[in-house]
């Protein structure tokens, strides 16, 4: 069985490199303009660069998003970018444009393309077009697709095709990302990379008007902490795993590039251990709670499988609680590990305290939680905690570790 590809999310260079670390195959990253995630750290071109090549190094992809709609004055800006990026060789470009795709296809040809989930396509007619017309390497499908519904597209396009589809992170209510509310409310374009996620917010209901069609009425209820009708749940489908192998699709992607490093490093972790089981003994596969634990522990709302076994209209994934289920700090990433002393040195992400019950997340796994019972500054004077941002401390570990490896 051919193993499908983890896909990481990279926001900014540190969590690119927490991807590579912990087993993403490849992974999807942008530029400071043209991306669909403003609000990232993102990547300078000097910074793509270095990027790129350290991803290659260690036998990773890159793909660069270009998947905001570009109005006319953007273009020039826009090919120039193109030509910026091309030198650097990325692996792919990730757009959603027609006239972004025209643009790539006619000043770099051998460019590959990977069409956004943006472009919204939901037909193997629909992909073939792209692969005929641009020479699409790759289709992200539309995540409002059931998996009887990927199935079908996989089996009517050429077996050249690639096919990736969502597996984990964050939904949207409007289809495929296709939000005007942000813009409505705030001025920030989501089209453009600038959502506010008023999807998110808080709303109160003063009056609602019965309709005459009950089957049309939204059932809405209203808490204390108001409604939450168009925020939607977290997608997590890592219990799924062989059914996702066997629907033929080529790569796993997993959202969240304004995640933490912590998530970046601990989704690619769990969906690599688990594909890997599976691909490698699909007939004795059997579930690991493992898996689900170390996803779990990152900050996310209610989990679901999506659209993959529901349809939209009958299920619309909606949370019913405000905010994150949970919000669990790490506190650092081990930046150098003395093997001798056994003490490691880390640089501070949140406030860690001695007598803290703590783990490490390294690339085999999660290791055996402790207690820190040893708590040093840079120049190894003992404290008790460590309350500034990004400042150097050092623990004494009980087990060796690695640099990269994350404290939580």
């Amino acid at each position: 069985m051919i193993r499908p590809e983890i896909l990481s999310p990279a926001g900014n260079p540190e969590k690119l490199r927490a991807a590579v670390r912990f087993g993403a195959d490849a992974v999807y990253l942008a530029g400071k303009s043209f991306g669909m995630r403003a609000g990232a750290g993102n990547f300078s071109l000097d910074e793509m660069d270095e990027a790129i090549k350290y991803a290659h190094e260690h036998g990773v992809k890159v793909y660069v998003t270009v998947n905001t709609m570009p109005r006319a004055d953007e273009y020039d800006a826009l090919k120039k970018y193109i030509c910026e990026l091309y030198e650097m060789k990325p692996d792919a470009y990730i757009v959603a444009d027609l006239g972004v795709m025209d643009t790539l296809h006619r000043l770099c040809p051998d460019a590959n393309l990977h069409v956004s989930t943006q472009a919204s396509v939901v037909s193997p007619e629909t992909a073939e077009v792209y692969m005929r017309t641009f020479g699409a390497k790759r289709i992200v499908l539309a995540r409002e697709l059931s998996l009887s519904e990927i199935k079908e597209i996989r089996a009517k396009t050429s077996p050249e095709l690639e096919l990736e589809t969502f597996v984990h992170g964050a939904m949207c209510v409007s289809y495929s990302g296709r939000c005007l509310l942000s813009n409505h409310f705030t001025g920030r374009d989501g089209n453009r990379g600038e959502c506010a996620q008023p999807c998110r917010w808080n709303y109160k209901l003063y009056k609602l008007e019965e309709s005459k069609d009950v089957s049309r009425q939204p059932g809405i209820e209203q808490t204390e902490d108001g409604t939450f009708i168009m925020s939607s749940r977290d997608m997590c489908m890592i219990e799924h795993i062989p059914e996702l192998c066997e629907a033929g699709i080529s790569s796993f992607k997993i959202e969240g590039r304004m995640k933490s490093t912590y998530y970046t490093a601990a989704t690619a972790l769990a969906y690599r251990q688990a594909v890997e089981s599976y691909c490698g003994d699909p007939d004795n596969y059997r579930f690991s709670p493992e898996y689900l634990r170390i996803l779990e522990s990152v900050t996310h709302r209610k989990y679901d499988t999506g659209y993959f076994f529901d349809k939209p209209m009958e299920d619309a994934k909606i949370v019913d609680t405000p905010g994150y289920i949970t919000e669990r700090p790490y506190f650092g990433i081990v930046s150098d590990y003395d093997a001798d002393t056994g003490f490691a040195k880390i640089v501070q992400k949140n406030k860690a305290v001695c007598g803290d019950t703590v783990r490490f997340l390294t690339p085999e796994g999660d290791k055996e939680p402790f207690r820190i019972t040893q708590l040093y500054d840079n120049e190894m004077q003992s404290i008790i905690s460590t309350p500034h941002p990004k400042m150097e401390f050092y623990i004494k570990t009980p087990y060796p570790i690695g640099e990269g490896d994350i404290l939580h």
